[in-house]
């Protein structure tokens, strides 16, 4: 496993991770996470995703736990969350689901921490863009979260490339805590917002990756050729906004293209997809998925498939997943 620093800041992150949404709490309880933490861990991993709208906050319980269980020294690993949904999907409280105003952040932050029995967690987003927050406010109440000890350093995922740099602007001017990173989903087939939108961001304010969805949700792995099979990640509850997606039967032609390049390769889909993901040197870790160990460790062996993509054989994929690519 090599390690990456985290944008322009000196943080040194893994350049795969472990990430927890729709697993954890759902298909994965405390002892299975305790044992997947371990092994990625063991594979050199060191960074470790949630976010408190993950299994409505249980994600960063059953996390945790597990964490806790393991005794790890705590500058031995690296653990972020995310706010802006919240917790109160179903109720009124207008201050506690969909902002990133300054009452709902100082106290999301207390409540994260709670959960995952942490003093401070690594790395905090902004999980999505609020248009109804002034920008300025959000980065405030999301630099006095750094200056008050409660996190190290505070990032976005989805945003706009003008928001990123309106709020970076904002904190240069009045000397406050930049934004390091932005939580991006990329994989094969959506790749425009990392490849062009940011573009000028990498150099401009050395703005970090965190990549998300390496797999297309499962789409990668070919599993979805016949359908959605009985216990996959597009039939679970809730997850139904992912079926057009996953049985596209153009994105599924051109994965047994681009399976046939893994066999050549002697790995397999998955690995492909997630080296992919990884080859690109603006991305500083590629976080990765897995309800069980076995598919844990298949993921994490993307790492010996990255010094096999050449310059060609980054060309001969481009040529089979660019034309779908949004």
């Amino acid at each position: 496993m090599q390690y990456r620093r985290l944008g322009r800041s000196g943080l040194q992150i893994s350049e795969l991770s472990l990430g927890s949404w729709v697993t954890y709490h759902n298909q994965v309880d405390v002892a299975a996470a305790r044992e997947m933490l371990a092994a990625a861990m063991d594979a050199g991993v060191n960074f470790f995703d949630n976010a408190e709208a993950y299994a409505v906050g249980k994600s960063e319980t059953v996390m945790g736990e597990a964490i806790k269980a393991l005794k790890w020294p705590r500058l031995n690993y690296v653990v972020s969350t995310k706010f802006f949904w919240g917790l109160d999907r179903e109720g009124q409280s207008v201050n506690r689901k969909d902002t990133l105003n300054r009452k709902y952040l100082m106290q999301a932050i207390d409540g994260s921490l709670k959960r995952m029995g942490l003093d401070f967690i690594d790395l905090v987003y902004c999980h999505r863009s609020d248009p109804n927050t002034p920008i300025e406010e959000t980065v405030w109440a999301m630099s006095d979260m750094i200056s008050r000890g409660k996190a190290l350093y505070w990032g976005t995922s989805e945003w706009s490339a003008d928001d990123i740099r309106a709020a970076w602007n904002i904190a240069e001017r009045h000397h406050l805590h930049k934004p390091v990173m932005e939580q991006p989903q990329y994989h094969l087939f959506h790749r425009k917002r990392v490849e062009q939108e940011y573009k000028r961001l990498y150099e401009d304010i050395g703005l970090g990756l965190t990549t998300w969805s390496p797999l297309a949700s499962g789409l990668l792995t070919g599993k979805y050729r016949n359908g959605i099979p009985a216990g996959s990640r597009g039939a679970l509850e809730g997850m139904g906004f992912l079926v057009k997606g996953l049985t596209d039967a153009a994105r599924n032609a051109a994965v047994t293209q681009l399976e046939a390049v893994a066999t050549e390769l002697d790995c397999s889909l998955s690995q492909l997809a997630i080296a992919w993901a990884a080859r690109n040197p603006r991305v500083s870790t590629v976080i990765t998925g897995a309800s069980n160990l076995a598919q844990l460790q298949d993921n994490l062996g993307a790492v010996k498939v990255l010094p096999q993509l050449t310059p060609e054989l980054m060309a001969r994929i481009d040529l089979i997943s660019s034309p779908l690519a949004s």
